[in-house]
């Protein structure tokens, strides 16, 4: 290898799901200096929706917005010495690589792609499960069999030792299936620095700018709490990392771009889909609450003192399972009697369906009122009954929304549907459990070269994996720099989001939420405020379920993960917010009694956010 390269490497993200925004990739590379153009593309139901497609077409089972973006950057790439690495593979990462190949054909061009895969676990899951393994739920314990379905695809989460190599090699465009969403800069960075496999502290610095960058713009003022001091929020710019050799990196943006990079924007990423201090990733343990967010120029954010340990001896492994089939249908109701109209309809639809409301495994019945009295216009008139069903048996789902159809003529005054009837989709399950990472070595391809770069894994305990949790307080001590007078003094009833912002999200059927607090004395209280008992009264929907509460107080955080909320997952999740996006909003939105020091007005209070980090 030769020596270390002293400069921060510069990775652009480019994408945050599989259908982000097209032009970024193009944004990033002629917005400023990069060195390295990457993203994320993979998701759990992503997924799912590329083994439905491998299932039609066995030549398909990658992102083809991937192909899309590079048709339009690769020359320009290439031309400039701007890698590409990508997780875009999905379950066909050759596939996608001969994609890129034909790109660099009709550009004339010839391109070192490599492929880095290794992580199919077909094979190694049957094989346990045949020896009696029973492939247990990460969360739950439930044995597989459960889900009475055979998977339609497994893969391991992969570290980023495969991507070195291929870079190490020569490779222009790396092309990888399931790794973390990290690793895509981790290994980029541990390349390009020289570091060794035991440089825990350096990796664990890469892993948390990968996390931050991850989710592309919303490191940059996207779902961000206070968006409304976020400028240019019609047109937010994409992330960068500037990763230096000890693994501390500043977030940034192009100049000229929309959004912000503030301390607070960075944070609230940080906290994004995690379940504790310790995010466990099959090349290291990163202890994210030894991360300092700090200032550093305008639209900088560094990000420093990751304390890294060795990585777990097994690595995630997530199956996908069709478990059955969903459809929906939303009745319109307008005018007076909202609720006897919405009575009347289902009345009327189980009357109507074979088996009733007890033919399905199971049914969603939700109503959202928009109407009010003495309407001006007939926005103000309607509300929405949405009537969703789910089910093994795939023409009964697809019967169920013909059968709300037949009563529209003899039903409610007025009634209308929001759509046509249709045949329903299949449910994927995403199946997380864990397996030894010592099984899985990933493979290295670069034209008619190939070969294995052996497993991670260490000795990190792997009962860390769901975090830290407590039923108490998280914690009693006043922060740095509190005032006691505010913390402690007379109480306002006013929402939450006056003085703490939050974001949530998915982890399979689980549900994660962080929230931070704007300033030192509202984090004093907010550290009081949060027990288990508490985020039981303010969200009802989790009062059963098992909760980890954890704290990182470096970025005055608190967090829980609210074990089920989401059921089997966003795929089979028949609620309305199946994916927990909205969650954090909905815990901002409740009153409780805040210190009337810590409101706005009444104390000092942090500057907006487009001005927040910057001299």
């Amino acid at each position: 290898m030769a020596e270390s390269d002293p400069r921060p490497l510069r990775i652009a993200n480019v994408s945050g799901f599989f259908g982000d925004r097209l032009s970024a990739a193009r944004e990033m590379l002629d917005g400023g200096p990069v060195d390295v153009l990457t993203g994320d593309w993979l998701a759990e139901l992503t997924m799912g929706v590329l083994a439905r497609q491998r299932g039609r077409d066995p030549d398909a089972g990658y992102a083809a917005t991937f192909v899309t973006q590079l048709e339009d950057v690769l020359g320009d790439c290439l031309d400039r010495g701007v890698k590409v690495v990508s997780n875009a593979g999905g379950l066909n990462p050759h596939g996608c690589a001969a994609a890129v190949r034909r790109v660099g054909e009709r550009l004339g061009r010839e391109v070192r792609v490599a492929v880095v895969d290794g992580d199919d676990a077909t094979e190694a899951f049957a094989t346990a499960r045949t020896a009696g393994w029973p492939a247990p739920h990460l969360d739950t314990g439930e044995p597989f069999a459960v889900l009475g379905a055979e998977p339609e695809a497994v893969n391991a989460y992969l570290g980023c030792w495969g991507i070195v190599e291929a870079l190490e090699a020569g490779a222009e465009v790396v092309i990888t299936g399931r790794v973390t969403d990290a690793a895509v800069v981790v290994g980029p960075a541990a390349w390009h620095h020289r570091w060794r496999r035991t440089d825990w502290d350096a990796l664990a610095g890469a892993v948390v700018a990968g996390h931050v960058i991850e989710c592309g713009a919303q490191a940059t003022g996207g779902n961000f709490a206070f968006f409304a001091e976020v400028p240019g929020l019609d047109r937010v710019g994409f992330p960068l990392a500037e990763i230096r050799a000890d693994g501390s990196a500043v977030i940034t943006k192009h100049p000229g771009t929309g959004g912000a990079v503030t301390s607070e924007t960075v944070t609230a990423q940080l906290l994004y889909e995690v379940d504790g201090p310790r995010y466990l990733t099959p090349d290291v343990v990163a202890r994210l609450d030894t991360v300092r967010v700090e200032p550093a120029g305008p639209d900088r954010v560094r990000l420093s003192g990751a304390r890294g340990e060795p990585a777990p001896a097994s690595v995630k492994v997530g199956a996908i399972v069709t478990a059955g089939w969903r459809n929906a249908m939303t009745f319109v109701l307008t005018g007076a009697g909202i609720e006897a109209k919405a009575a009347a309809a289902e009345a009327a639809l189980w009357a109507v369906v074979p088996g009733g409301r007890s033919a399905f495994d199971d049914v969603a019945v939700r109503l959202l009122r928009a109407d009010r009295p003495d309407p001006a216009r007939i926005e103000e008139a309607v509300a929405l009954l949405t009537v969703s069903v789910l089910d093994r048996d795939r023409a009964k789902v697809a019967g169920f929304a013909r059968s709300a159809v037949e009563t529209w003529l003899a039903g409610y005054p007025g009634l209308y549907f929001t759509g046509p009837p249709g045949p329903g989709s299949a449910c994927p399950v995403f199946w997380p459990t864990l397996m030894p990472a010592a099984e899985f070595a990933q493979r290295v391809s670069i034209g008619v070269r190939s070969w294995l770069v052996p497993p991670g894994g260490g000795a990190a305990g792997e009962a860390a994996a769901g975090g830290g949790g407590t039923g108490d307080a998280v914690g009693q001590a006043p922060a740095d720099g509190a005032d006691p007078a505010a913390v402690d003094g007379p109480t306002v009833r006013a929402p939450l989001g006056t003085v703490l912002g939050a974001r949530s999200g998915d982890k399979g059927g689980n549900a994660t939420l962080g929230v931070w607090a704007r300033d030192d004395a509202a984090h004093a209280w907010l550290r009081r405020f949060w027990t288990e008992a508490r985020v039981r009264e303010l969200l009802p929907e989790a009062a059963d379920l098992p909760l980890r509460l954890w704290e990182m107080p470096n970025v005055r955080a608190v967090g829980a993960t609210l074990v089920g909320l989401l059921g089997r997952g966003v795929g089979a999740e028949l609620g309305l917010d199946s994916q927990a996006k909205g969650l954090a909003e909905y815990l901002r939105a409740k009153h409780a009694d805040i210190p009337a020091g810590l409101l706005p007005g009444t104390a000092a209070q942090p500057s907006p956010v487009d001005t927040r980090s910057r001299p």
